[in-house]
């Protein structure tokens, strides 16, 4: 039994696609999904956890390296 291995894509925020720092970009690139649905799905996040994804985004924009 043979498993091909798949090249795996970087994650990194994006640089031409970005409206603040291209992390939901980013993610949406990684993850083949609409950027728009992932700044909404942010947005309703940041609202709904009281801040606590607002904080993930901002630890994503200093992790994560710029394409």
């Amino acid at each position: 039994m043979t498993f091909e291995s798949q090249p795996t894509r970087p994650f990194v925020r994006s640089s031409e696609n970005k409206m603040v720092a291209g992390v939901c970009a980013g993610v949406a690139e990684y993850s083949n999904l609409d950027v728009n649905l992932v700044r909404a799905l942010t947005v309703v996040g940041a609202l709904i956890s009281f801040g606590t994804v607002a904080l993930v985004y901002i630890a994503a924009w200093m992790l994560m390296p710029q394409a």
